[in-house]
């Protein structure tokens, strides 16, 4: 067999980010705006600002210090937004335009753990780990009080929602609430009912009442003229928030009086244990409170009066979903709740109906695939049980739980309705698309002894799926009849999938498999440095290609030849012939494992990704690497191109997400463009120059940054004796982004002696007529003049000496004493 032939497709060049999805929130407070259209949260040194209806992050706020931010808060007007710091600064933005109005020491000998504002927007409270807790006028500049005698960290701070009764709440590492009076500046009371950290204060509309929620599942009601609690609700979970909600009937809510109600987030301890029988197909289930990992959260709803839960949640599905923090916005109606998995969720607040979702942090990406015909949305598997699903268009998320513990591998089927995915639970997952791009788990499967970590779909129809796991296996699995016909819906759960084929495959775990275009052959690669390829559908082995010197990461099928490429842990790339095994061609470039190869441009040239953080563009026929594209900052686990070949995916261990497009047309496109441009400037220029139009032609040559042309033209003055005058004003009558350009290429004139009279020539015009202050703004300047002095030197340097050798010729001509010549004899007229 032959080497791959180029096809009949063009050779790719470049590609361009087009889009990247990045994380916005790690952890930390989160806050909606009064209005529900804004939603603040961290992320490390930022506060990033989102729009709700797009999901988009508008901003991005980051204090001069580039510290981490440690709290924030805004204020209830929408107008203010204080961020702090880790090197105790406080930050006062004017947040719509992105910029800091004013930045002053927190006084905190200890970083600010939380802040609050005052109804009025006037004045900020701040809680510090040194267990202070300050309140400064924002209005006027200045602090105004400092409460001492809280031990350990303040993480909570509230102010009272009346104005005129000045009343501010804390609680610290004591598990008390303080309330402390603003015009007193006193503690009014330490208030004890809890006996673990209190996670949040809420007050009623008339401000008679105040909810404090817990860790050490209960709930208070306190009055707080009294400062006594009055009722104390047990919630049997650990509450990380509570919301009071409006005294008014709720029926999605489960509140039909109008008694005090509240919300609570919470968690469910939950743990799913599977025990595998003998056949590989028996799962035996039995629930426990034992495993953090499983923890569900939950919303619930409470009666205060009776302590009765009157609506609860229905539970969410798979693990790590328990619920960090809680807010309701009452004006947009809208519930906001955060889970462990860093996952944004927004509900309706009158049916708890969710509405929105997005992720803010996607730890480390394993894999991504496009979805859909036209390739309209992206599937993305991170460090985390759940899958994200992004539409492209919109940047709307899907949050898909199915797996109960980390997705390490995805792939899709032919048409892009289907998808699948394997994990570390031993189990696979088909999942479906409809139209309006709503994805539901239609198939589920298990039978792998150790985690599935690699998975390919059938190529040809939606008929198998084959998969290879760490116990040395490879299962093929075949698509239920039921999930292929167009009236299949997910209402009676997922379908059972059993395995076909099972092969012991290789002697270690297996990284890759592949399935041919034809689904007639199967190609595997493994830790043990080989890859296989086998008969489908009964895995007859048919060869072993041998030559990598460490671990197979992926193995791959050439669209067009009947070619092999196998990516490893070595930094090589290598083809293999189909027919004797052979190898055709090793690419090597990466400096580190390559993890993922793809073939594009018809099967002629190859993407590869690497640990170095780096995706490779080769074209195969000459083993060359046409482009490193460097946008990542951790290994590239995940690759695939798109169905039109014009957009390739990547992601990474760096959290991010990045969609490249295929500039080669444009960037040729542009390139071509600029070509004729560049000859009709040079016709025209020539025809300025002829018809003696200097200024013009002075300019149009600097634009085209050429520096030789520029010299043309100058050269052209200077000959014209009576355009040699004019030569002054035709370079003062230039722009100052012209005579900036002018002085730059008098630096690279000025370093050629047969140029440097035009170059001193236009250094004097510029020196006589510009005044010295605008000459040092000119960027640059400086080099320039660092440039332009020993060659000026050198020249004046040379003048000078040609000078001394003219004025001594000119000595040794007057001096020189010629001896008479003697005089020709006369001739008499006679002889004539």
């Amino acid at each position: 067999m032959g080497e791959p032939v180029a096809g009949v497709g063009r050779f790719k060049a470049n590609y361009a980010v087009e889009r990247k999805i990045e994380p916005f929130y790690k952890g930390g407070k989160v806050q909606l705006d009064q209005t529900g259209q804004h939603l603040f949260c961290i992320c490390g040194t930022k506060v990033n600002i989102l729009d709700v209806a797009s999901g988009a992050v508008l901003r991005s706020l980051e204090q001069e210090d580039q510290e981490d931010i440690t709290a924030f808060d805004l204020s209830p007007d929408n107008e203010v937004l204080v961020t702090a710091s880790r090197a105790l600064l406080l930050a006062q933005w004017a947040w719509r335009e992105g910029n800091i109005t004013r930045l002053w020491k927190a006084i905190h000998t200890a970083p600010v753990a939380t802040m609050a504002f005052d109804p009025t927007s006037t004045l900020l409270a701040t809680g510090g780990c040194d267990g202070a807790v300050r309140v400064w006028d924002i209005v006027r500049h200045y602090g105004t009080h400092h409460f001492r005698g809280s031990p350990g960290v303040v993480h909570l701070v509230a102010f009272h929602p009346d104005p005129a009764r000045l009343l501010l709440f804390s609680s610290a590492a004591d598990a008390t609430i303080r309330a402390w009076s603003l015009q007193d500046q006193s503690c009014l009371a330490v208030m004890t009912a809890h006996y673990s950290a209190v996670t949040s204060l809420t007050f009623s509309t008339d401000g008679h009442t105040m909810l404090s929620s817990g860790r050490d599942k209960i709930c208070v009601v306190w009055d707080v003229q009294s400062h006594q609690a009055t009722r104390t609700v047990p919630v049997f979970e650990s509450v990380e928030a509570a919301v009071l909600l409006p005294e008014e009937p709720a029926p999605g809510l489960g509140v039909k009086s109008e008694g005090l109600h509240f919300l609570t987030a919470g968690d469910q301890g939950v743990c799913v244990q599977a025990r595998v029988g003998s056949r590989g197909w028996g799962r035996s289930v039995h629930w426990s409170a034992s495993s953090p990992r499983s923890l569900t959260g939950l919303l619930r709803v409470w009666e205060a009066a009776s302590g009765q839960c009157v609506c609860t949640q229905r539970r969410l599905p798979g693990p790590r979903q328990e619920l960090t923090h809680c807010a309701l916005a009452h004006r947009a109606g809208l519930l906001l709740a955060v889970t462990a998995d860093h996952n944004l969720l927004l509900y309706n607040a009158c049916s708890l109906r969710l509405q929105k979702q997005f992720a803010g942090y996607s730890e480390e990406v394993l894999d991504v695939r496009f979805l859909g015909p036209k390739d309209s949305h992206i599937v993305v598997a991170s460090n985390s049980p759940s899958l994200k699903v992004f539409e492209l268009q919109t940047t709307a998320c899907q949050i898909l739980h199915g797996h109960t513990d980390i997705v390490l591998a995805l792939d899709v089927f032919r048409k892009g309705w289907l998808f699948a995915s394997c994990a570390k639970d031993q189990s696979i997952c088909i999942w479906r698309m409809n139209k309006a791009g709503k994805v539901a788990c239609v198939a589920q499967g298990s039978g792998h002894t150790r985690s599935v970590g690699t998975i390919c779909c059938s190529r040809l129809k939606e008929t198998f799926l084959v998969t290879g796991s760490q116990d040395c296996t490879v299962k093929v699995w075949p698509v239920p009849e039921a999930l292929l016909s167009k009236g299949a819906a997910p209402d009676d759960g997922p379908v059972l999938l059993q395995a076909q084929a099972t092969q012991r495959c290789h002697d270690k775990d297996i990284n890759s498999v592949a399935v041919a275009p034809n689904d007639k052959l199967l190609a595997t690669g493994s830790q043990d440095r080989t890859a296989k390829l086998w008969a489908l559908p009964q895995c007859q082995l048919l060869g072993v290609f041998s030559g990598h010197r460490r671990g197979l990461w992926c193995v791959q099928f050439s669209p067009t030849d009947q070619v092999l490429a196998t990516a490893s842990a070595d930094g090589t790339i290598k083809l293999w012939a189909l027919q004797d095994f052979s190898c055709l061609k090793t690419f090597e470039g990466h400096d580190a494992s390559v993890l993922k190869v793809a073939f594009v441009s018809r099967g002629t040239q190859l993407l590869s990704s690497g640990s170095d953080g780096l995706v490779k563009l080769w074209t195969i026929k000459n083993n060359e690497c046409v482009k490193t594209l460097d946008a990542h900052e951790d290994k590239v686990w995940g690759l695939h191109c798109s169905r039109l070949d014009d957009r390739a995916l990547t992601g990474a261990g760096d959290s991010c997400v990045i969609l490249w497009k295929d500039v080669t047309e444009v960037e040729q496109a542009e390139e071509q463009a600029k070509r004729e441009e560049e000859v009709v400037k040079q016709q025209e220029l020539d025809n300025l120059l002829h018809e003696r139009r200097y200024l013009r032609a002075l300019g149009l040559a600097i634009s085209l940054d050429r520096p030789h042309t520029v010299l043309t033209v100058i050269q052209a003055i200077r000959r014209d004796p009576e355009a040699c005058e004019k030569l002054g004003a035709t370079v003062l009558r230039l722009r100052r982004d012209q005579k900036e350009a002018l002085l730059r290429f008098c630096v690279t004139w000025n370093t050629n002696s047969r140029h440097c009279h035009d170059a001193q020539d236009v250094l004097g015009l510029l020196l006589r007529h510009e005044a010295p202050e605008e000459l040092l703004a000119y960027p640059g300047m400086q080099a320039s003049l660092e440039a332009l002095l020993p060659y000026t030197e050198r020249h004046f340097q040379r003048l000078s000496r040609t000078l001394q050798a003219a004025t001594f010729l000119d000595f040794l001509w007057h001096n020189m004493k010629l001896p008479t010549l003697p005089a020709a004899p006369s001739v008499a007229p006679s002889a004539l």
